[in-house]
């Protein structure tokens, strides 16, 4: 039977398709889209509307149906919970990731010999990362995923157990951001990004496209997405504490600077 493996995010899943490809491998890949490191998680085991929610706040959709894509994900891990396979859940030193990992177990916590994981360090990277880096699945080549497939391991019921409770308590938290440092979670607002942007944010007009690379490069714990700070931003330029002008829905089309 063919072991079902789980990664967090579309690039992530592509490249792990490419790698059991290269294996000669017809394993299916689960993907799960939604970026766990920020917004509310309290009900997002029993329904898509919270999520769903946030995600129209922070990106709203032209055609894009979020509570849609949120109830498909959620009907997908219930048919994983469900089912007899193996499963395989793939991860990275990033918040995103480990988020992942824990929903998962949680997810599975009543038929825990399915649960398998393959866990990626920076020193995995091509050229290797340093050891403080955070890593998402979809960072490493195809060949490196490849040469990862046969250390496949059995999870613990211990550690299954361990990700199972934390998943209850992150749920529980609500913080609206949670960082992955020193191999526990932190949970944080958004007016710590908000502060963020202000102390770098120009004096001149600048374009989005030069202001947010450099911001994303100062937020450690998880990974800040241009569309997340792009949120922030606009949230701050309707609270009259930063200019915008443009498209603030698209970097490119879109400038700022300090009110």
């Amino acid at each position: 039977m063919n072991t079902i493996h789980v990664v967090c995010g579309d690039v992530a899943a592509q490249q792990l398709r490419a790698a059991l490809a290269l294996a000669q491998r017809a394993d299916p890949v689960l993907v799960l889209r939604d970026d766990l490191a920020v917004g509310p998680l309290r009900e997002i085991d029993e329904t898509e509307r919270q999520r769903a929610a946030f995600w129209h706040r922070v990106a709203p959709p032209a055609s894009r149906d979020y509570a849609g894509e949120l109830r498909e994900e959620l009907a997908s891990l219930h048919r994983l919970a469900e089912g007899e396979a193996a499963v395989a859940c793939w991860h990275g030193d990033s918040a995103a990731d480990q988020l992942t990992l824990r929903r998962v177990a949680f997810t599975l916590r009543n038929t825990p010999a399915r649960i398998n994981e393959i866990p990626l360090r920076a020193a995995d990277l091509d050229p290797p990362g340093v050891p403080s880096r955070r890593t998402s699945v979809g960072m490493y080549t195809p060949e490196t995923l490849a040469d990862r497939l046969p250390h496949i391991a059995p999870t613990s019921l211990l550690r299954i157990g361990r990700l199972s409770l934390e998943w209850r308590a992150l749920k529980q938290a609500n913080t609206q951001i949670r960082r992955w440092t020193h191999n526990t979670f932190e949970g944080g607002a958004f007016g710590e990004i908000d502060d963020l942007i202000l102390a770098r944010a120009p004096v001149e007009w600048t374009p989005m496209t030069g202001f947010l690379p450099n911001l994303m490069a100062r937020i450690d714990g998880f990974f800040a997405t241009d569309t997340f700070l792009l949120w922030r931003c606009r949230e701050l330029g309707a609270a009259g504490r930063l200019a915008l002008r443009g498209d603030t829905t698209a970097p490119a089309a879109c400038e700022l600077r300090l009110e």
